[in-house]
């Protein structure tokens, strides 16, 4: 009999544990979604009404503020490690800039449009003048570095 009682203590005890645990984690996986909505991701289709049409031809920018768009992917270490970086950012910018997001898995036709061969790989989207892209991670500081120089120029400079 006491042999019962200790197996249903140790089932209860596993019990408690796994419901615990499972709500932790979708109390976290809600955190993560509520947090991953300042940067956008980006299909084909979204790509193409948001930023270039790919389709027409013609490279011209379809926003109305300067952007950065990462080519990143899933199982990418250095990818993954900018990620909260570009969250932070989307935030503190978010009345000067957007931040999209591309998986080069899910949209190869966009990465293929724009050579993407290593990533992360950034691409600086100013309101005038002409973009430009820098491959691999970087710290916070680059980043905001990149979008006041590449980004906020125009924006910042003194009129004469």
């Amino acid at each position: 009999m006491k042999k019962i009682y200790r197996m249903a203590a140790v089932a209860a005890m596993a019990l408690a544990t796994l419901i615990s645990c499972s709500n932790a984690g979708a109390r976290n996986d809600k955190k993560q979604t509520t947090a991953a909505k300042h940067v956008q991701e980006l299909t084909a289709d979204t790509f193409n009404q948001r930023v270039y049409d790919l389709s027409s031809g013609e490279m011209k920018y379809l926003g109305t503020k300067p952007a950065i768009v990462d080519f990143t992917a899933s199982w990418c270490g250095p990818c993954r490690s900018i990620a909260p970086i570009l969250e932070e950012l989307a935030k503190e910018y978010q009345d000067q800039i957007v931040i999209y997001k591309v998986d080069v898995d899910k949209a190869r036709e966009i990465a293929q449009a724009f050579g993407i061969t290593s990533i992360p790989a950034i691409l600086y989207i100013p309101l005038e003048g002409e973009p430009s892209m820098t491959i691999g991670a970087r710290n916070k500081a680059k980043f905001q570095d990149e979008i006041q120089k590449i980004l906020l120029v125009s924006m910042t400079a003194p009129s004469i």
